[in-house]
């Protein structure tokens, strides 16, 4: 779903690598890349180095991605780990 709502112009003006450590049910790491030709989304690491580091549920995760969440909520204290630029991270919410 996510690689199907990738677009050239996104990638072009978003330029960072994010990785998910996701816990729970579906959980384990999982990758955007919206800093390569084309971005590419899928489960492990990263082909490139990952500019941002997201550690949360996998429930949380689905919330984001489905609209019902909005990153910066998702990392109040306790409820995520980030690691990285918070600008960077915001600009998932396109």
């Amino acid at each position: 779903v996510i690689q199907g709502a990738m677009t050239e112009e996104y990638v072009r003006s978003t330029q960072g690598v994010f990785q998910f450590e996701l816990s729970g049910d579906g959980g384990g790491t999982w990758y955007i890349d919206l800093k390569t030709k084309g971005g590419s989304a899928g489960f492990g690491k990263p082909p490139v180095t990952a500019d941002v580091v997201m550690s949360m549920s996998s429930t949380d995760f689905v919330k984001m991605f489905t609209d019902k969440l909005k990153p910066f909520m998702a990392f109040k204290p306790g409820n995520s780990i980030i690691k990285s630029d918070m600008i960077l991270t915001l600009s998932l919410e396109e």
